[in-house]
Formats: structure tokens, C-alpha cells, sequence
């Protein structure tokens, strides 16, 4: 039998616990959870040692690992399987050895509140992430619900809104929905107002000139920062069309640059992780802050160092991108990945194109050569300045 449960309390305390809750809590040796959250179980007659959980959040992993075969009960706020507690003990603990029992999420709460349909809106849990992850989904008339560390947390959200353009977003903020605390108050980003009392919620519908980020590959230059080493829009879209990202798998991107294939290759699925190799240390760390930026540095492993070298130890790749620095020593060390790798090298010098067309001649794959010019001013007329070819080898290995 499952040795661990964990239990959805909502903020009307044991009132809104289920028969089965209860009857696990009764049984439960030890209970964890936050104080908040035990001290809603005062009223309860239980024979369970209470414990709080620890913060942060990961060192109370170990202290339940502890209790491994004693009856256990975890208290989470309302689902716990929903941006809660339960989806990460589930990292931890084998299905088999635990049974969850949620309670009514505080996402369902609000947008039942908010009458919103809860499929269209964006939910997220920021209590523990930052705010940079609503940057993909910013665009007018999107709805979201997003929880939050704290109160004071309002206030920041307001100035992220508003400092990307979105300071027109009318703000409804909740306190301890569902509980004889709950509170809504109407707010707006650029006047979040406050104090606000944990635990708090806030629901939006984004409003204002701001920039959306586009939902395909390629993303305009200006959405990252660079010194010039950029894979260009352009010659981005393809490539990551070649690479074409596939859920859970990892890609390693060598010669990163500024990082942008592999922000996009991110950005394509929160399943993703990439492995950025980048041997300029001021552009490993420009990697980093565009990787911030759009709220993926989490899912990025940034290796400051030179290929091939620098790929040893690195998580084994199902894609892989070069968009530098190929030669015949790297081309060989990638030649020895497991067989199906998808491989992506881009060219614009003489002796790296030849190295792809000897390549292509001897392992096949497709062999792509791009030349784009733009419209530019030539005297007081317009003429088109074109950029340097560029050479893509794309093949499975």
C-alpha cells in the first residue's frame, strides 16, 4: 500500500477535506506541510507527529525520504498535482508509493470567479519561478492566472507587465481564495496597489502597445541581445526547421553565440533542455542574460568552454546545431553520437563549406545553399545589399 498521500487543503481548513482525506490523515504517523497549512489542523484530533516543511522547497525532499515506509501525509494548497507540491514529489517517489488527493485548485476557483473558461486561459505557478515566463504568452486579449510567492509580488508583476509594454492590463487580485478570507481586488499594472496577504493569486487579460513575442521560429534580431554573432532571423527559421524539435529531447548548440537557436529550439516546448557550448566568456554570459530573459535559463546548460572538449559529460543529444567553428576534428567527434542524431551545420567561409560538401558526398543528408539580400538605400534609390551566403548541412547520423 502507498506509504506516502498527499492531500489538497484548501483555505477552508478541514472543512473542505473529502472522506478519503480524512481517513488518511487519521492514519498518517507523520504529517508535513507547511506551518500554514498544520495550523489549519489544530481542530483535528490526529495522532500524527506534525512536521514543517523546510524552505526552499528541495531540502524537505530528504526529510520525507526519511519516512519511507511509515504512513505519511503531505498538505499542498489545493491541487497539488496543478503547479503544487505534488508534481514535484512525483520526481521523488514512485506512483506505486503514493496516493494524491486534490482539492479544488485555486486556477479553477478564479476563473469560475472571473467566469472565464478555464481550457483558454494561460495558468501559471510563479510562487517558485520567475517572472520571465510569461514573456512567450504576452499578447493582447491573452487571459492568464498566475500564483505568486508573496504579496508583494503583485507589485513586481505590475512593473514586469508594465515594463514590456502592457501597463493598460487590468489587474483582479485574490487573497486565500476559497476560504473564509478571500478577498478581490480590483487593480491595474502600472497602480498594483496593495499590502496584499499571502496566499495571493492575480487574473489578467493583457492590455496595452506592448510587443508580442511571434509564435513561430525565426524571432525578429531585436529580441536578443548580440555583438554581431547571430544566426540571423532568417537563416534561424530554417535551421531550426532542420533541427525540428520533437518533445523531451536535447539539443546541443556549439559556437551558441548569443544563444538564439537555442532559445528557439526552447521556446518551442517547456519538454525541451539545451546544451549551449560557447567559448567567448562575454558571450556565455550574454547567453545567459537572453536565456533569462525569456524565462528559459532553467532548461539551459550553459558550457563555457570549446568543442570538442567542452562536450564531454554533456546529456546525450537527439539534435545537434554548429553554427561555427566546424572543422574535421569536431566533425568526427559528432560522427560518433548515436546512430539517428540529427545533425545541423551552417557555413560561410570557403573552407567550412568545403568541409560540408565532403561531408554531404560522403554521409548524404541534404545539402542547402542560401543567399538573401535585403532592400537597401543606394543613393536616392533603393537597391538590394545582399549578406553572405550561407552553406546548411542537415543530415541523420
Amino acid at each position: 500500500a502507498p506509504w506516502l498521500t498527499v492531500i489538497g487543503l484548501g483555505e477552508d481548513g478541514p472543512a473542505g477535506l473529502s472522506e478519503a482525506s480524512r481517513s488518511a490523515l487519521e492514519r498518517a504517523e507523520i504529517v508535513m506541510g507547511p506551518p500554514r497549512h498544520l495550523g489549519m489542523l489544530d481542530g483535528m484530533d490526529l495522532r500524527a507527529e506534525p512536521v514543517a516543511w523546510p524552505v526552499p522547497f528541495s531540502d524537505g525532499i530528504p526529510v520525507l525520504l526519511g519516512y519511507r515506509g511509515r504512513p505519511v501525509a503531505v498538505l499542498a494548497s489545493g491541487d497539488p498535482v496543478w503547479f503544487g507540491a505534488g508534481a514535484s514529489l512525483i520526481r521523488h517517489v514512485p506512483a506505486a508509493e503514493m496516493r494524491v488527493y486534490p482539492g479544488a485548485s485555486t486556477f479553477a476557483l478564479i476563473a469560475a470567479r472571473m467566469g472565464w473558461a478555464l481550457e483558454d486561459t494561460h495558468c501559471a505557478g510563479l510562487h517558485a519561478q520567475p517572472l520571465a515566463l510569461l514573456l512567450p504568452h504576452l499578447a493582447a486579449r491573452r487571459r492568464m492566472i498566475v500564483y505568486l510567492r508573496d504579496g508583494p509580488a503583485v507589485a513586481d508583476l505590475g512593473a514586469y507587465l508594465a515594463g514590456n509594454g502592457w501597463g493598460e492590463t487590468h489587474l483582479s487580485v485574490f487573497e486565500a481564495v476559497g476560504g473564509p478570507r478571500e478577498r478581490r481586488t480590483e487593480a491595474r499594472a502600472t497602480e498594483p496597489g496593495g499590502p496584499y496577504a499571502h496566499p495571493v493569486a492575480v487574473a489578467f487579460e493583457v492590455d496595452g502597445e506592448g510587443p508580442a513575442l511571434p509564435l513561430a521560429s525565426g524571432r525578429p534580431d531585436a529580441w536578443f541581445d548580440h555583438d554581431g554573432q547571430l544566426t540571423k532571423r532568417p537563416v534561424r527559421a530554417l535551421t531550426l526547421s532542420a533541427l525540428a524539435p520533437q518533445p523531451f529531447e536535447h539539443l546541443w548548440d556549439i559556437g551558441s553565440g548569443s544563444g538564439s537557436v537555442a532559445i528557439e529550439w526552447l521556446l518551442a516546448d517547456r519538454s525541451l533542455r539545451a546544451s549551449a557550448v560557447e567559448r567567448h566568456p562575454e558571450r556565455a554570459r550574454r547567453i545567459s542574460a537572453n536565456a533569462a530573459r525569456f524565462g528559459v535559463e532553467d532548461r539551459l546548460n550553459l558550457v563555457e568552454g570549446e568543442a570538442p572538449g567542452a562536450l564531454t559529460d554533456l546529456p546525450s543529444p537527439a539534435a545537434v546545431f554548429v553554427g561555427g567553428g566546424l572543422d574535421l576534428t569536431l566533425l568526427d567527434r559528432l560522427c560518433t553520437l548515436p546512430p539517428g542524431t540529427r545533425l545541423v551545420a551552417n557555413a560561410v567561409t570557403l573552407e567550412s563549406e568545403a568541409l560540408l560538401a565532403e561531408a554531404h558526398a560522403a554521409r548524404g543528408g541534404t545539402l542547402l545553399r542560401v543567399n538573401l539580400a535585403e532592400a537597401a538605400s543606394l543613393g536616392q534609390k533603393r537597391g538590394w545589399q545582399a549578406a553572405y551566403p550561407i552553406t546548411q548541412w542537415s543530415t541523420s547520423l
